[in-house]
């Protein structure tokens, strides 16, 4: 049984919230507070798969140290373009 939108936003923000790594908590967990709600599907289902990644490795990809994959780098690009001023 698939899961409803609604449940997968509540999973995705509390994996968000709860990386490990504070960096990628606050950089994650805001953009699942609000912007994340008004993606579409198929948005959420690349938001998993990159939750899915390394927490270093992530925090490598939105700060710029390093390029993110190809595959990420789309997902990455919404979530910091979404940023609270």
């Amino acid at each position: 049984m698939s899961e409803t939108r609604e449940i997968t936003l509540k999973r995705l923000k509390m994996r968000s919230w709860r990386r490990g790594m504070k960096e990628m908590d606050l950089i994650l967990g805001p953009f699942s507070d609000g912007p994340l709600k008004a993606q579409d599907d198929a948005f959420l289902v690349q938001f998993d798969a990159l939750l899915n990644e390394y927490d270093p490795d992530l925090y490598r990809w939105f700060s710029g140290q390093v390029p993110a994959p190809a595959e990420h780098a789309d997902t990455i690009q919404t979530v910091l373009d979404n940023r609270p001023l």
